[in-house]
């Protein structure tokens, strides 16, 4: 094992005291810390030390990608890491969005080629499917609610020139996507009116509640009305949430462990200052009621879960050791995060010992990850193979 060294990114939205008070730095820090990277994506690559220097893990792997990698993955996915593992810390809500599936990143990936690069949509050719775990109570919305649900809140509000998109829902799911359509088509001028209305309205209730913390954040932004066709779901710690392509959700405040497929396909619907194109979202987003955003665990050990999900580009565990040593046989590349304790990360090839916050990489051709000591880790690997978990 390897200690790894993760780049943060300073997002507006990002928190000035979740990362830093993760990791046993000052609090508050200098500026906003939205997201710890652990992997190989070429946007924010982590890094090794090697006679001293940091080399990026983007040339560590492409130096020996059967080595760190495995054949295996690098059969399925090519020369590169397929998952990136962040720690994420959302202080104010981040913008509404989806990512496309396999097929239709390929597909639009290659159309941007033909288009100028400030009307571009795909940054590569690879689906971002998502798993997210709640580090501190998270709030979040993901994925479409019961469309009679959603008519009767925006109807709630009296505002007439909802009706159009009140009658859509009305519909039911058929009518989900003309709905968005006409919230996120809503001519430009007109907009700051429409979402002024239903904030004056004077209607209570957890619906009236959302619309009024999102739009002092994003005034006259029409995805202040789309928020209210989803579910708002809210994380205790440890409980998670899996948004596949075509999902529409938005992080709205806490901190977590996210693990994704590596791509930076981002098509956004809303609370953002950014570009939203509407035509490519509605095409990629998948018109449906969403029954249970939650992902339960599944014990595979003791002292050790892991979060279904049907994607094999990542699978993700956590492992509290506690006295007692845990294995985890995995043919694959493992990103170690500790999370809380002193963890120390062995796989044959070295030990390394982890304070909270700080993280390790072993390569593929290396023995079973043995985790001991006293604390809480993440590990992530590939979800080719979904590992063998013991203890002792």
């Amino acid at each position: 094992m390897e200690p790894l060294h993760g780049p943060i990114r300073d997002y507006a939205w990002g928190s000035r005291s979740a990362i830093a008070g993760l990791q046993g730095r000052s609090v508050p820090s200098p500026g906003p810390e939205a997201e710890l990277w652990l992997g190989a994506h070429p946007g924010a690559p982590a890094s090794v030390q090697r006679d001293g220097e940091p080399v990026s893990l983007l040339d560590v792997l492409a130096a020996e990608p059967g080595r760190w990698l495995g054949e295996r993955s690098v059969r399925r996915f090519g020369p590169r890491l397929p998952f990136l593992l962040k720690v994420l810390a959302a202080d104010t809500p981040l913008s509404l969005q989806a990512h496309p599936d396999a097929e239709q990143a390929r597909a639009g990936y290659a159309a941007d080629a033909a288009r100028p690069v400030g009307e571009r949509n795909y940054a590569d050719p690879h689906h971002k499917p998502e798993l997210l775990v709640a580090l501190t109570p998270f709030s979040a919305l993901c994925g479409f609610r019961d469309p009679a649900v959603s008519a009767a809140a925006l109807a709630a509000f009296g505002v007439r020139a909802l009706e159009p998109v009140v009658a859509a829902l009305h519909e039911g799911p058929a009518g989900l996507r003309e709905a968005v359509r006409l919230l996120l088509s809503w001519p430009e001028a007109e907009r700051a009116g429409l979402v002024e209305a239903v904030l004056a309205a004077g209607a209570a209730g957890p619906d009236a509640a959302l619309a009024h913390a999102l739009a002092a954040h994003y005034p006259g932004d029409p995805g202040v009305l789309v928020a209210l066709l989803l579910h708002h779901v809210r994380l205790a710690p440890g409980e998670a949430i899996w948004m596949p392509a075509g999902n529409l959700h938005a992080y709205l405040r806490g901190t977590g462990v996210e693990i994704m497929a590596a791509s930076d396909n981002v098509l956004r619907g809303g609370l953002t200052p950014k570009r939203v194109d509407v035509d490519e979202l509605l095409r990629v987003l998948r018109f449906e009621v969403l029954g249970d955003p939650l992902v339960a665990p599944e014990q595979v050990a003791p002292g050790v879960v892991r979060w279904p999900v049907p994607v094999d580009d990542f699978a993700l565990y956590r492992a509290v050791v506690a006295g007692a040593p845990v294995r985890l046989a995995v043919p694959g590349p493992r990103v170690v995060l500790c999370r809380a304790g002193k963890v120390s990360a062995d796989d044959g090839t070295g030990a390394v010992t982890l304070a909270p916050g700080q993280a390790a990489i072993g390569p593929a051709d290396a023995g079973p990850l043995v985790l001991d000591g006293e604390g809480e880790a993440y590990v992530a690997t590939s979800g080719l193979d979904r590992g063998t978990l013991g203890a002792g």
